[in-house]
C-alpha cells in the first residue's frame, strides 16, 4: 500500500476543498452589498409599480424618495408601532408570528396633485413557491388603485402570468368591503377571461389564469390573508 501517495492526495484534496471554500466565501462577502442593493432596487420598483410609476434601477431612489412621502409600521389592532422603520419589515417573517405580535408596514404615496395612496405588501404561496406583491388603495381604504405581483418558480404560460399587466390590471376599481362594511377581499374566479363577469361578481372578483388555478387560487388566498391583518387599521382611518 502506498502510504505516502495516499497521504499526498488526501491532503491536496484538503487544501483544495478549503482554497475553493475560501475563495467562495470570499466572493460571496464581497458581492453582497450589490445584491443587497438590488433587493432594496426592486423593492422599490415593487412599491411604486403599485401605484403606477415605472422606475429604473438608475433612478428609482428619486422617484422613491419624491413619491413615497410618509411610511408607518402598525400592528393588527391599527395602532402605530414608534420606532420601527416599514421598508426593513419582512411580511413573510411577520405572518409566521402569532397575530397579535405582526408589524405591518404601510406606504403612503403622494402624486403631484396631491392624491394620497395607500400601499400594502402580499405574500402568499403559489402552486411551486412564494408569490409576492403591492396592492394600493384610494382615500376610501376600499377602492383598489392598482396592484403588482411576482412568484419565484411558477409555470411560465399558466401560473406565471400573475406578473402580467392584462392580470393585475382589472384588479384596479374593485373594492375589498362590501355594502355592510365587511371585508370580502377579492375572489379570483376559475375560468380565464369572462369568469368573474359569469359569475355575477363585477365589484370583487377577477378573472383568473386559465390553466392556472391553483396559483390563481393562492393569490386570492394571499390577499385576503394578508389584508385581514390591515381591516382594522383601514376601518379606522376610513372612519376619520
Amino acid at each position: 500500500m502506498n502510504t505516502q501517495g495516499n497521504t499526498y492526495t488526501f491532503i491536496y484534496a484538503s487544501v483544495m476543498v478549503i482554497l475553493v471554500a475560501a475563495g467562495l466565501a470570499f466572493t460571496a462577502i464581497k458581492l453582497k452589498p450589490y445584491q443587497d442593493a438590488n433587493i432594496k432596487n426592486e423593492k422599490m420598483q415593487n412599491i411604486l409599480s403599485s401605484v403606477g410609476i415605472q422606475s429604473t434601477p438608475e433612478n428609482v431612489n428619486g422617484l422613491y424618495a419624491k413619491y413615497i412621502t410618509e411610511s408607518l409600521v402598525i400592528n393588527t389592532k391599527g395602532e402605530v408601532q414608534t420606532g420601527k422603520a416599514a421598508f426593513d419589515i419582512e411580511l413573510n417573517t411577520e405572518l409566521a408570528k402569532p397575530i397579535e405580535n405582526r408589524d405591518l408596514p404601510v406606504f403612503k404615496c403622494t402624486q403631484e396633485d396631491g392624491t394620497v395612496f395607500i400601499i400594502v405588501p402580499l405574500r402568499g404561496k403559489g402552486l411551486w413557491g412564494p408569490i409576492w406583491g403591492y396592492m394600493s388603495f384610494e382615500k376610501d381604504f376600499n377602492t383598489i388603485h392598482g396592484a403588482v405581483f411576482d412568484h419565484k418558480g411558477e409555470t411560465p404560460g399558466l401560473g406565471a402570468d400573475i406578473n402580467q399587466p392584462w392580470f393585475y390590471d382589472p384588479f384596479k376599481g374593485k373594492t375589498v368591503f362590501n355594502e355592510n362594511g365587511e371585508l370580502v377581499s377579492i375572489a379570483v374566479y376559475k375560468g380565464g377571461k369572462g369568469a368573474a363577469q359569469i359569475a355575477g361578481d363585477t365589484k370583487h372578483g377577477v378573472d383568473g389564469i386559465s390553466g392556472g388555478t391553483i396559483t390563481s387560487k393562492g393569490l386570492e388566498a394571499m390577499i385576503k390573508d394578508c389584508l385581514v391583518n390591515y381591516e382594522t387599521y383601514f376601518k379606522n382611518s376610513k372612519s376619520n
